[in-house]
């Protein structure tokens, strides 16, 4: 009897994700050492341009135009391969755990693995009735490790394949004419990407990558190509706008307010761009970059069209590129928390903070900007569900103080291609009943710290008729405490029994502890990503 391609028992056990990780950052530095080539061609070629004229000028220009294009052409590929060995590695680590796992209940049941991986009982042990049971689960557990080790190795193997055989016949090909208008669905977008060959749509990800790194329907790997060929160019235009607003000497207060921004914003994108690079951790996959006002990013750590659990989060007040990675952080700690308790699954945690977030207590004490929010959130969630591969994720929401608005908003009036929503902090969510979001029964969950000043909060039309709304929110919270009912800025406190949701436990950790280490609140989140009570 053949046995089964890729790894075996003592293969597995041997192996090391990092090791592939590592191989996958090698080649995605590769990528950024062509740019700089690029760069340096670029530079040369113009000052070429200016010292040489004449046919032969002419015919060096276009030659070293179309080696610089050459080298752009191929950065997609380079990032691609760290994209599949990174993804190898996380397929590898998940199906070590459950090789780990199935070893830990062999101990716990009296059976027996050698070192090839068969599975019998312990002659050192007394048999009991379960001992056969014992053996045949055991034997089941290692078996789907192992399955799952060689279906990750053949589809590594698989699409590195590809690209080995497009680095030899060429990276890139021209689409046809015609791209998915603006008011395109999601799945519309899927069914146009997929009808195209790999060269087409590396050439997309190549020339057109400020079109595909922002439209949902595009898979996950292709938008992170795309926006991480971007990062230079946002860099570029914001030193550009530094240096502009320092050209009026001596600046204005408009001036100064404007570099206090592009500061902020210069200082969140670097930030951004080192755990883009960092080589440990889940690798992140960047969706969306913009740069203008505050600044917006959204940022998955994993790759969502490849994960059985997906958690959407969505940030509060003052959230804008500046804490981009502070926020992102947020996001991992339920990741890590779902990758202990179910250490052999595939779960991907993704940051969206794709709108205006407001920074002032009375911007977040009007509904407006998480109106404005709610079409782009209904859509991205749409665009998850249409480029996942294999069966369907399940996909959860979070919103937290204000983004649990900004969800909320996006359910009643949009629809929210989401299994469960969960709400922390929440100053309230746009309706006074769960039925009221359109989400299955049972799977709108709420956690309020018994600190959080966001209890203390009552309707707007209150705080107009108060005298404090210039005071700190702990002032206002503190001087709203006689309102006769759990009734917050927009609705009912979903913690309350008689919003109609579920809850969970936090521990006194105020507004922003809820993912503190120790706090439930963070078990709580994990175990509805996971679709446990």
């Amino acid at each position: 009897m053949t046995a089964p391609a890729g790894p075996g028992y003592r293969e597995l056990w041997a192996a090391d994700p990092g090791a592939w990780r590592a191989a996958g950052a090698g080649w995605r530095s590769a990528s950024t050492l062509v740019e700089r080539r690029a760069g340096e061609l670029a530079a040369g070629t113009a000052t070429l341009r200016g010292a040489w004229s004449g046919q032969a000028a002419g015919a060096a220009d276009a030659r070293l135009g179309g080696l610089r294009s050459e080298l752009l052409a191929g950065r997609p590929g380079l990032i691609e391969a760290d994209q599949v060995l990174a993804e190898f590695a996380g397929r590898l680590a998940a199906a070590k755990a459950r090789l780990g796992t199935a070893v830990t209940l062999a101990d716990h049941s009296g059976v027996r693995v050698d070192r090839r991986g068969q599975v019998s009982a312990d002659p050192s042990r007394p048999a009991t009735p379960g001992t056969g049971r014992a053996v045949a689960e055991v034997a089941a557990a290692i078996g789907a490790a192992l399955d799952a080790a060689r279906a990750a190795d053949r589809d590594a193997a698989g699409r590195l394949a590809e690209l080995t055989g497009a680095a030899a016949s060429g990276w890139v090909s021209p689409p046809p004419p015609g791209r998915p208008g603006p008011d395109s669905t999601p799945a519309a977008v899927r069914a146009w990407w997929a009808g195209l060959s790999p060269a087409q749509r590396r050439w997309l990800v190549a020339y057109e990558p400020e079109r595909v790194g922002r439209l949902d329907g595009v898979p996950v790997a292709a938008r992170d190509q795309a926006n991480r060929l971007l990062l230079g160019r946002h860099r570029e235009d914001l030193l550009a706008e530094r240096r502009r607003l320092l050209a009026r000497l001596p600046p204005g207060p408009l001036e100064l307010a404007g570099l206090r921004r592009v500061d902020a914003a210069l200082a969140g994108l670097d930030s951004l761009a080192g755990r883009l690079a960092a080589p440990e951790g889940p690798r992140a996959y960047l969706l969306t970059l913009a740069t203008h006002g505050e600044g917006r990013a959204v940022v998955a750590l994993g790759n969502p069209d490849r994960s059985g659990q997906v958690l959407t989060y969505v940030p509060g007040m003052t959230a804008g590129l500046d804490d981009v990675t502070g926020e992102l952080d947020r996001a991992g700690r339920v990741l890590s928390r779902c990758t202990a308790l179910a250490p052999g699954e595939e779960t991907a945690a993704v940051l969206w903070l794709d709108y205006d977030a407001p920074d002032f207590l009375h911007e977040a004490a009007w509904p407006g900007r998480a109106g404005d929010a709610g079409p782009a959130l209904h859509r991205f969630q749409e665009g998850l569900r249409a480029t996942h591969e294999g069966p369907d994720a399940r996909l959860t929401v979070l919103g937290h103080s204000y983004g649990s608005l900004v969800v909320g908003s996006a359910a009643r009036d949009h629809g929210l291609a989401a299994d469960a929503v969960v709400f922390v902090g929440s100053p309230g969510v746009g309706v006074d009943h769960a039925r009221d979001l359109g989400l299955p029964p049972g799977q709108v969950w709420a956690s309020t710290a018994p600190d959080d000043v966001i209890r203390l909060a009552r309707p707007a039309d209150e705080l107009l008729r108060r005298p404090l709304l210039g005071a700190s929110p702990i002032g206002v919270a503190v001087a709203l405490l006689d309102g006769p009912d759990r009734e917050l800025w927009f609705g009912r406190d979903p913690s309350d029994p008689r919003f109609g949701g579920r809850t969970f436990p936090s521990g006194r950790h105020g507004h922003t502890g809820y993912w503190e280490p120790g706090n439930p609140a963070l078990d709580g989140m994990a175990h509805v990503v996971l679709g446990r009570s």
